[in-house]
């Protein structure tokens, strides 16, 4: 969504690897901080980095960028951001993890290395010019049915961790190919990129610089079909930035009131198919 003068909220995520020592010690003063400026959101804190996804006041974001860095010894990081009406967290929450990404595998640091960053546009011209490269998609199963990269393989995962597990039964002879992988905003990429290099014997990995949010905005969707799964209250967007919206279980449009109902439950039901399930039931009830 574009900023309006009716537009309140600024919504933010940003990811970093890095050598995280204090975790424990700055969780609570920066949950603290964090309401103290009105922002709600979660902010994963581990051993390999951060992750965050928040949301509050340009002034409020502004601020904690600055202080995250100046009071927490924070690394700086790139922040994708849109804006939005209404606030799309209901807490404001800093939890410690293993991993900030899930592996089942916490001596992988992607911090000492990982697969180098492949732009938009170089991605765009291998695809254009029918490079030999195989193309990953790191997501779970339910964002690549609402939209992926042409021939991207797809290893049917529920979570990153189970792609982690299925990725090491790949056959040998793709280890010596050259690979790329995406994801949505670049956090799994670059995590599968360590994973494929440190762990499987890949030789030749990229990852997608910013994911597929950044090659909408540098290359358009050339060479992708459908859109782009957000874990926020636009659900998907597409290339122009335009909001989806849209259930995922029987892929009915969702207006905002159908968003806040309490029979809105993402990946579980929306109130259309919440009601048909009802229908059903009653009716082989009768």
């Amino acid at each position: 969504m574009t900023e309006t003068q009716e537009s309140r909220f600024k919504v933010v995520a940003a990811y970093k690897f890095f050598d995280l020592k204090n975790a424990l010690e700055i969780r609570f003063p920066l949950r603290d901080f964090c309401k103290s400026l009105g922002m709600k959101g979660t902010i994963l804190l581990a051993s390999e980095g951060l992750n965050s996804f928040l949301a509050g006041t340009e002034e409020a974001i502004e601020t904690y960028k600055k202080e995250a860095v100046s009071q927490f010894g924070l690394p700086s990081m790139t922040y994708k951001e849109h804006f939005s009406h209404r606030q799309p967290f209901t807490r404001m929450l800093v939890k410690i993890k293993k991993e900030i990404i899930s592996t089942g595998m916490p001596d992988l640091r992607p911090a000492d290395y990982t697969a180098p960053a492949l732009s938009p546009n170089e991605f765009k011209k291998w695809l254009d010019e029918k490079k030999e490269v195989t193309v990953f998609d790191t997501r779970n199963h339910y964002e690549v049915k609402l939209g992926k990269f042409k021939g991207a393989i797809d290893l049917n995962v529920r979570s990153f961790r189970e792609f982690a597990a299925k990725s090491a039964k790949l056959p040998d002879e793709l280890k010596s190919k050259p690979v790329v992988m995406y994801c949505t905003g670049g956090i799994r990429c670059e995590k599968a990129g360590a994973l494929f290099l440190q762990k499987y014997g890949f030789k030749e990995v990229y990852q997608l610089q910013g994911g597929i949010l950044n090659y909408f905005k540098v290359a358009g969707d050339s060479h992708f079909e459908g859109e782009c799964m957000v874990f926020d209250h636009r659900v998907g967007i597409d290339a122009n930035d335009s909001e989806t919206n849209k259930c995922f279980v029987c892929e009915s449009k969702l207006s905002f009131e159908d968003i806040k109902s309490a029979d809105f439950i993402a990946f579980k039901h929306c109130p259309h198919c919440k009601n048909q399930e009802l229908l059903q039931a009653n009716e082989a009830a009768s």
